[in-house]
């Protein structure tokens, strides 16, 4: 049966297999010279300066495995949060009303911006464009996203679509390339031409202030409105937001020095916007520099997140604790996974009940409470797949019994 992991866990936290008493049977078969790097009063940190005598190698090893017992003190520490539906609708709604409003205003921002640039002939507002171009289309994106899984038919898609955004990210990515490579070879071209421009007469002057004024106002203005939300989403906007009003700050410097003092001072700062553009992005979808080639790195990245890479090791340990300690009746655990889902998880969990338990209980909440202990162990996490396994010693007539059941009970799943 399959669940959504979005929901609070009420239950209170069971001490099957709790960390203490892991812990406790880990340390009294550690070593003497380990033991002598244990701190008494917190039993899971170490300080392996007190020891002496211990190879490199087996000092990491057990560094690892008390960074293990840590976090699984950290998964015991986790509380019931209780979720406001008021609340929570609220802040929905304060979150669409700021990416409706942020889209608008790219929009009509980047309507004025190309007008500007055709007036003004600046490669620097040219690619000061090319970033609110890219805002556009990455705000775009996001909302897409954000609609088509509002309302999704699961008839016809069944695991949803949320491999949506990762495949516009891949052909934002590989459009915005085009196009900044494009601004940044104009911009050469015009240094090794050495050719002076046409000085702007005041009419072309004057709507370039204007206009590139009233966008970096209006991006301000949007900045200090996103940054208070609490949603990932529209801070990403305000982020966005802050780096626009940098880049029409820089075009606008440029396209008039350019104008007044020195012609090149333009396609010089439209090859620092291109770049920035670029670098921009990158960092954005990869969060850290990891190659020269920025946007070749998002690509990868979100490719391979379609592909469904598993997770981490240390989030498998995790998952694997909390299911094992969700309650006594669980017998044991088979398997555990977990695998990219687009820009999120999806976990897969196997356990084997007591029969009395799976008779008595119903099933589908069981897994919610499963699918919630997983969905606090990781925010990214989207759903939860729980697989319940009937006793091999089981009666075929009690085993249909259950079965009959099933279908029942699931109906009041999420």
């Amino acid at each position: 049966m399959t669940t959504r992991g979005r929901r609070s866990w009420r239950g209170p936290a069971r001490r099957r297999n709790s960390v203490a008493s892991m812990r406790g049977e880990f340390v009294s078969r550690l070593p003497k010279k380990v033991l002598d790097a244990v701190d008494p009063e917190r039993p899971s940190h170490v300080d392996f300066s007190r020891s002496k005598g211990l190879p490199e190698g087996e000092r990491e090893y057990y560094e690892k495995q008390f960074a293990t017992l840590r976090s699984f003190e950290e998964v015991d520490s986790l509380e019931s949060n209780e979720i406001n539906e008021e609340e929570e609708l609220a802040e929905q709604n304060q979150s669409e009303f700021a990416m409706k409003i942020s889209n608008y205003a790219n929009i009509v921002l980047l309507a004025l911006k190309v007008y500007a640039t055709i007036k003004s002939g600046s490669i620097a507002i040219a690619a000061s464009t090319l970033d609110s171009l890219l805002d556009l289309m990455a705000g775009g994106i996001l909302w897409f996203t954000h609609l088509s899984m509002k309302s999704i038919n699961v008839y016809k898609y069944p695991i949803g679509k949320l491999r949506v955004q990762p495949v516009g990210i891949i052909i934002f990515a590989a459009v915005m390339a085009t196009l900044g490579f494009q601004v940044f070879i104009q911009a050469v071209e015009k240094l090794i031409v050495n050719e002076a421009p046409d000085k702007l007469n005041q009419v072309q002057l004057l709507w370039l202030y204007s206009i590139m004024i009233f966008a970096t106002v209006v991006k301000l203005a949007l900045w200090l409105y996103c940054r208070t939300s609490g949603n990932k989403i529209v801070r990403a906007y305000a982020k966005d937001h802050y780096f626009d009003v940098v880049t029409n700050v820089v075009g606008l410097a440029a396209a008039v020095l350019g104008d007044r003092f020195y012609w090149w001072i333009d396609p010089i700062g439209a090859i620092a916007l291109a770049v920035y553009t670029q670098f921009q992005i990158g960092l954005e979808q990869c969060g850290k520099m990891q190659t020269v080639l920025l946007l070749l790195s998002v690509v990868i990245l979100r490719a391979v997140s379609l592909v469904g890479e598993s997770a981490p090791p240390e989030m498998l340990q995790k998952l694997t604790y909390l299911a094992i300690r969700h309650h006594p009746q669980i017998k044991r655990v088979d398997t555990v996974r977990a695998y990219t889902f687009g820009v999120l998880y999806f976990v897969e969990v196997s356990v084997c009940l007591l029969v009395y338990f799976i008779i008595l209980f119903p099933c589908p909440s069981f897994a919610q409470e499963i699918s919630c202990v997983v969905s606090q162990c990781n925010q990214e996490l989207d759903n939860v797949a729980v697989d319940i396994e009937l006793p091999e010693d089981l009666p075929l007539k009690e085993a249909h019994a259950v079965g009959e059941s099933l279908p029942n009970q699931d109906r009041g799943a999420p």
